[in-house]
């Protein structure tokens, strides 16, 4: 990764709501969510959040996938791997020691996450 693309990534981060919906889409999988959905999940208006969502596609982070007449939002898993890796290059005497994250195959999330509500119950 260069270093433009890491300022990048963590300049979108560095703000409350963007982090939010990213947080969130990393924990709903491949399968992502709708804008509807992350609006829902975390009381965003659409009109604020459809900023956040682009400010995060430009850096990188997440992934648009139009379904029917849905646009499905997803993180992307290898950008996020790429800047953690980047951020931890230096670590433990140049061997990047950060784990990187699995990317979940599609599916996944949903059973997972439907698996959680279940235990909560």
């Amino acid at each position: 990764m260069k270093t433009s693309d890491a300022v990048a990534s963590l300049g979108s981060l560095a703000q409350e709501t963007r982090l939010a919906v990213y947080r969130l889409l990393v924990r709903r999988g491949p399968e992502g969510l709708s804008a509807g959905g992350i609006a829902d999940a975390l009381d965003v208006p659409a009109s604020s959040l459809s900023f956040h969502l682009h400010q995060l596609m430009h850096a990188g982070l997440i992934t648009q996938e139009r379904h029917g007449r849905q646009l499905i939002y997803s993180a992307n898993y290898e950008r996020m791997n790429a800047l953690v890796a980047y951020l931890t290059e230096n670590c433990c005497g140049g061997a990047s020691c950060a784990p990187a994250c699995d990317v979940p195959s599609r599916g996944e999330g949903v059973v997972r996450e439907a698996s959680a509500r279940a235990r909560r119950r």
